[in-house]
């Protein structure tokens, strides 16, 4: 990992990812998370203000990147439940299988190398009748957009840490081996439209 992967990178998706628009889709999904969490792609923990304090026990964070984490900080010191920190790939889940009651994913499965494994690991670890609550970004809807988005994501991944702007989120989600209870999608306003398109909703294994 190089100088921008280490120093730079963390401080661009900070950044980009904390914009109002993300932040308010930020508040639509995390406080549904409950029990025993596992986030996947906690990143810089851009989530960890909306978690509902009375419904979650525990919490198990998951990222390649452990420069990202340290700029959690105080976000992390002020839950009144357990965080750790795990330093993985999405991909490589240490956990038993059958061991959370919610899987969360906020803007990472656009950027994980092999989406598909990581949500079989992801379904693997959730108990019965446990859920996963997903928001990203992706495949836009009309012909133009994806156009080109499978024009500048080749681009578009070098700068931003193997961020795809072209995935079909709710083919993948399915191939998974997932079933989507609910799902919604639109534009998020202020933002690009070539990386604006967002899916969020809930799924069970």
């Amino acid at each position: 990992m190089g100088f921008y992967e280490r120093r730079i990178l963390p401080h661009v998706i900070n950044k980009a990812c904390g914009t109002k628009p993300i932040d308010y889709q930020r508040r639509k999904v995390v406080p549904a998370a409950e029990g025993v969490v596992l986030e996947i792609g906690i990143g810089t923990g851009l989530n960890l203000p909306y978690y509902d304090t009375n419904k979650v026990t525990r919490l198990i964070g998951l990222d390649p990147s452990e420069e990202s984490w340290v700029l959690a900080g105080e976000r992390a010191e002020a839950l009144p439940f357990d965080v750790e920190f795990v330093g993985l790939p999405g991909e490589e889940i240490p956990l038993e299988a059958k061991s959370v009651d919610t899987v969360l994913v906020t803007y990472s499965l656009c950027t994980i190398p092999d989406p598909v494994k990581a949500l079989e690991g992801m379904r693997r670890v959730l108990k019965p009748g446990g859920k996963l609550i997903f928001c990203e970004h992706g495949a836009a809807p009309d012909e133009a957009t994806l156009k080109w988005q499978n024009r500048i994501n080749p681009m578009w991944k070098v700068l931003f840490g193997g961020c795809h702007i072209n995935r079909n989120m709710t083919e993948l989600i399915r191939q998974g081996g997932f079933t989507i209870d609910e799902m919604e999608t639109m534009y998020l306003p202020s933002t690009p439209k070539i990386a604006g398109f967002n899916y969020w909703g809930a799924a069970k294994a």
